[in-house]
């Protein structure tokens, strides 16, 4: 996946800054939401990305070939922490490789914690991200809302928020543990989750949750109440690195839902 993505990017270099604007432009807008404040103290809001037809994007554990979004916040005001909650992406099949992400649109709800210096909050940053169609290419976006302490709710935000994955509990996971053994060029994890189906053909994804751990495309498969997904984890240096069981995110996408498992035990 690493290799792939920094052919797409070398690839994006042979075209002028104007023509990727202008190649943007056509095939992707951004905008703001803003979801007013919560009982919490917090301010809900979205970036909205609305595709051009037959063009998808990323999520953040993006497949095989895809290139997972990132954000840059530094131009926010009275901004302190932000949280995202992804929706629950779809599966592709991109010329016999696997990606995971969003067509048509997406709408990625956001949490913001003030820093409390009592000024107007603003949203405002920039978000680099991948889009895909019979090519891919990668692409940069700046955006910009205030957001109004009196705004109420937004019914796209809420219906983004209702997308979410099922948390473990929600599911019905009963046990989820990991075997770690050492690989060829890592280490190797096996993953034994106890909950019902999640409808169809289930994959699941892993996720090292530390940075700089690559993780190639999970096998997913069923024995009767049991899913088991089975990766490989590489430090992208190529060196040794540390693992810890409770920072794994395993995701298990199906046609019913999809399901966010934090952490696991020791099998």
């Amino acid at each position: 996946m690493l290799k792939i993505a920094s052919l797409l990017i070398a690839g994006l270099a042979l075209a002028t800054p104007a023509q990727a604007g202008n190649a943007l432009e056509n095939l992707v807008r951004i905008e703001v939401l803003d979801g007013g404040p919560t009982a919490r103290g917090t301010h809900l809001a979205a970036l909205r990305l609305t595709l051009a037809d037959g063009w998808k994007t990323y999520w953040r554990a993006p497949g095989e070939a895809g290139i997972p979004p990132s954000f840059d916040w530094r131009g926010s005001r009275n901004l302190r922490d932000v949280a995202i909650t992804w929706p629950a992406p779809e599966v592709f099949d991109t010329n016999g490789l696997r990606t995971i992400g969003y067509k048509h649109q997406l709408v990625l709800p956001i949490e913001v914690t003030p820093s409390g210096d009592d000024s107007a909050m603003r949203l405002r940053g920039r978000i680099e991200f991948g889009l895909c169609s019979d090519v891919c290419i990668p692409g940069a976006l700046d955006f910009d809302g205030a957001l109004d302490p009196q705004a109420g709710r937004n019914p796209a935000i809420a219906a983004a928020l209702a997308q979410r994955p099922y948390s473990a509990a929600e599911a019905g996971v009963t046990s989820a543990t990991c075997r770690l053994t050492p690989s060829a060029d890592g280490l190797r994890v096996e993953a034994r989750i106890t909950m019902p189906s999640a409808g169809g053909t289930e994959i699941a994804v892993i996720e090292p949750g530390a940075p700089g751990i690559w993780a190639a495309e999970t096998e997913t498969r069923r024995s009767g109440d049991t899913l088991i997904a089975v990766t490989d984890l590489e430090n992208e240096t190529g060196g040794a690195f540390a693992l810890t069981r409770s920072a794994l995110r395993i995701t298990v996408l199906g046609t019913a839902h999809a399901v966010d498992i934090r952490g696991c035990d020791a099998g």
